[in-house]
């Protein structure tokens, strides 16, 4: 008589399984979770074993977290991480567009602008979402479907790997919109780029092709998503075919410009976003991870994690400290000239900032005012 793994597992589990969860899972508006079947190399549905998927669903505002949503994700990150069934986490975001643009700025500058008490908790929880994406006892891919900037760049670093369509872009957005990258960037970039390119990013807040990231190796996996006459091509926007410039210096995923870009948005008109290959390939890095032995996997990315998780503690708090009060002056400036300000001008005037700073002028709400995108268009 033969016996099966399925007959040994049924007469050996106890009758009675903790519950380790804080809380039940419970439905939380913009965030959406979702047990997808593991699945082998081969496509063979691994029975009673899934891959959790926490999706960020807010489209209209490019994925922004709100503070309700920063609560959904770390409930979903703990559930994930107790849920005895669970291979790998899936962190993405809703449709084409962004993974996730960051902290919600219409809420930043509505209610925290001004608010340091307030803001104060609102990045406990903030950093509560980093640590449990740091902490989970799954291994967490980000799903890169589009964007990820600013805050959404920091929370995606935070994953273990990073798989991206190629029209993706990259980047902190913090110095220019009152902030500071100060909610895991300045910890996870050095780590993952070294410390000159994280300069560069950090500070100057230019975002980067998804060719770049991956070159630079921010990035674990990079497929192309635009379809054109039935086939994928890779980004036109960027450099993906010529490496050195006139110094010899390495050009690939840098922007083109000229005809070459002109001819670049031609093509992308012509298109469709197709992301199957991410799904393809994402689903073929969960297949990885399903055959491998859960706790020595789970012990090698615990190793792993640590630079990033080290660098993390030793500074989440008084990190914390400083954008509470940030929110008196840069920041309560920079998010409200964000949400007022239009499509092609929301950035507070930033040479009269440093003039009047230079003169010692004092921080007022008619100095805010009269740097807002509406004062330097007259309005």
């Amino acid at each position: 008589m033969t016996t099966t793994t399925a007959s040994i597992i049924e007469t050996t589990r106890p009758h009675e399984l903790h519950d380790h969860n804080l809380v039940p899972e419970q439905i939380v508006p913009g965030i959406i979770v979702e047990k997808k079947p593991a699945r082998t190399p081969d496509g063979k549905i691994a029975e009673g074993l899934y891959n959790y998927w926490i999706t960020f669903d807010n489209q209209k505002q490019f994925n922004s977290y709100t503070t309700e949503m920063v609560k959904g994700a770390i409930l979903a990150f703990r559930a994930a991480s107790v849920a005895r069934d669970v291979v790998a986490v899936v962190f993405t975001g809703a449709g084409d567009k962004a993974f996730c643009s960051g902290g919600n700025t219409k809420e930043y500058a509505e209610y925290y602008a001004g608010n340091p008490q307030e803001y104060r908790q609102y990045v406990r929880l903030f950093n509560d979402m980093v640590s449990a994406i740091l902490g989970c006892d799954k291994p967490v891919i980000c799903r890169v479907n589009g964007m990820r900037i600013g805050g959404g760049q920091e929370i995606g670093m935070a994953a273990d790997f990073s798989v991206t369509q190629d029209l993706a872009r990259f980047g902190q957005a913090g110095p220019k919109h009152g902030s500071a990258p100060i909610g895991g960037a300045t910890d996870f970039l050095p780590v993952l780029i070294g410390c000159e390119q994280a300069m560069i990013s950090g500070s100057l807040c230019e975002p980067w092709s998804a060719h770049k990231a991956y070159r630079l190796g921010m990035l674990t996996d990079i497929v192309p998503a635009l379809k054109v006459d039935g086939k994928f091509v890779a980004n036109p926007l960027v450099i993906t075919d010529r490496y050195l410039d006139e110094y010899g210096k390495i050009i690939h995923g840098e922007p083109k410009t000229g005809d070459e870009l002109a001819a670049g948005k031609a093509l992308m008109a012509k298109g469709t976003i197709d992301l199957s290959l991410l799904d393809a390939k994402v689903e073929e890095l969960c297949s990885k991870i399903l055959l491998t032995f859960p706790e020595c996997f789970l012990k090698t990315i615990e190793e792993l994690r640590k630079p990033k998780l080290n660098a993390w503690n030793a500074n989440k708090e008084n990190s914390r400290d400083w954008l509470a009060l940030n929110m008196m002056t840069e920041a309560r400036l920079g998010f409200q000239a964000f949400n007022e300000g239009t499509k092609d001008d929301r950035e507070a005037d930033f040479v009269g900032l440093r003039q009047a700073l230079a003169k010692g002028t004092p921080w007022s709400p008619e100095l805010g005012q009269s740097l807002m995108p509406a004062a330097r268009r007259g309005q």
